[in-house]
């Protein structure tokens, strides 16, 4: 026979598994209630508006390491600055949109395009966009050569082009892509034909 006072014992720790079990039931249920949702961590772009145009964009990807050309259909702002950047942006959503060919790091965008007399473009990327990027040879360079194309295609008259971040020069986009010079559009050219 069980002394009496093991079996109440036992009873109060019955008791209190059960009255745990409901409290940690709970405290579950709230947490998921109050569990913070993941936002969507993509810049908001300015609203454009001008006419539709028919722009080129050179899409990276990653699988097969060409550029595929892809045309879209864009509101452009008549100035030559405002367009540059627009084109690029649209470039961006491609590569920022869920199952993209070519994914880059949350919160990468562009800062500003100037376009600096004669034919120079300096591309403005934010610290998001080379910080969050894969580093890699293939990854670096599809990204600096399909933005520097596209902007090449759709602006015919730029011949060179410099990316900085923040503002700042940098060496390396994320380890790899030199950003320390001047990029050639005929030499960009070259290689985006063999990509092809």
């Amino acid at each position: 026979m069980i002394p009496r006072h093991l079996m109440i014992a036992v009873g109060i720790l019955l008791l209190a598994v059960l009255g745990m079990g409901i409290y940690a039931a709970r405290m579950r249920g709230r947490a998921a209630q109050t569990a913070p949702t993941t936002s969507d961590t993509r810049p908001l772009a300015p609203p454009v508006s001008g006419p539709t145009e028919q722009v080129t964009l050179y899409v990276a990807v990653d699988d097969t390491g060409t550029l595929r050309v892809q045309q879209a259909s864009i509101p452009l702002p008549s100035t030559r600055q405002q367009r540059a950047e627009s084109i690029l942006r649209t470039l961006l959503e491609i590569y920022l949109s869920r199952n993209s060919s070519h994914p880059l790091g949350p919160g990468a965008d562009i800062h500003a395009v100037y376009l600096v007399s004669p034919g120079l473009a300096v591309i403005d990327l934010n610290s998001a966009f080379a910080n969050g990027h894969r580093s890699g040879v293939l990854e670096e360079e599809l990204t600096v050569t399909s933005m520097i194309q596209t902007l090449a295609v759709n602006l015919p008259d730029i011949v060179h082009v410099k990316i900085l971040v923040d503002g700042h020069d940098r060496e390396t986009l994320a380890g790899h892509a030199d950003l320390s010079g001047v990029y050639d559009v005929s030499a960009v050219a070259q290689v985006t034909a063999q990509m092809q």
